[in-house]
């Protein structure tokens, strides 16, 4: 590290169970980050500040004014401009160290190989079930631990499934069958916090993976009401007649 990483990072370098170990572990590492919405504007912004060696960001949309509440990434002047690529120009202004790699599609069996090839960690940051079931199933046969983030409404969740270590309960144990419309801002509305909120989580969970400092746990479900302010966990089980882990 330079005298310039030691300043950048100085903070985190105070930690006794951190410092300069888990800033090098952590600044070799490649995150992915599958959506660059509401959960991955805040994911990767504290990633980039944090000092990770290589960031993938994903997503094939475009931003709109609608957007902006939520996604605080953004400005009014990136309004129509691919996600990805304002993305790319804000997080390199505020960390020219991390090196930056966008792709600007939706994910599918053809390309998540090239896509996701190389990560430590996969951040699923994503809107839609179908991508969520690709992306976990290919997690999970790669051994790539998984941060699955998701809100909606007034409510929030996060469960990590360290797929590098284990392989049960999986995603599928735990929505067998979801549809998309269930998981749409554009029907069910959003408040902005709460998705700022999981996010944040998310880059905490990441970094500590990364970093190889701290404890994550796997398949724990935990759900966060905006309204009450309350986070309440629960530990998910196997489902023996899960279509992808179950025996």
């Amino acid at each position: 590290m330079n005298e310039q990483s030691l300043l950048r990072y100085s903070r985190q370098l105070l930690l006794t169970n951190f410092d300069i170990e888990g800033q090098m572990n952590l600044s070799g590492k490649h995150a992915v980050i599958i959506g660059a919405g509401g959960l991955g504007n805040i994911a990767a912004t504290y990633l980039v500040g944090a000092g990770v060696g290589i960031l993938t960001l994903i997503d094939d949309d475009e931003i709109e004014l609608s957007n902006l509440p939520r996604q605080v990434l953004y400005t009014e002047q990136d309004v129509h401009t691919p996600k990805v690529l304002a993305a790319q120009e804000h997080l390199q202004a505020r960390n020219s160290e991390v090196q930056l790699l966008v792709h600007q599609l939706r994910l599918n069996e053809e390309n998540i190989e090239a896509c996701l090839s190389g990560a430590d960690v996969i951040l699923d940051c994503c809107d839609n079930f179908a991508t969520r079931q690709m992306v976990h199933r290919w997690a999970q046969a790669h051994k790539i631990p998984l941060v699955s983030g998701a809100a909606i409404r007034w409510e929030g969740q996060l469960v990590v499934f360290r797929y590098d270590e284990q392989c049960s309960p999986c995603y599928e144990c735990l929505y067998p069958d979801l549809s998309d419309q269930q998981l749409s801002c554009n029907t069910n509305g959003i408040i902005g916090p709460v998705v700022g909120t999981i996010g944040v989580q998310q880059a905490l969970v990441a970094i500590k993976l990364l970093s190889a400092k701290g404890t994550v746990r796997h398949g724990v479900l935990q759900l966060f009401d905006g309204l009450s302010g309350e986070w309440r966990s629960m530990r998910l089980s196997q489902d023996p007649e899960c279509p992808c882990c179950g025996v």
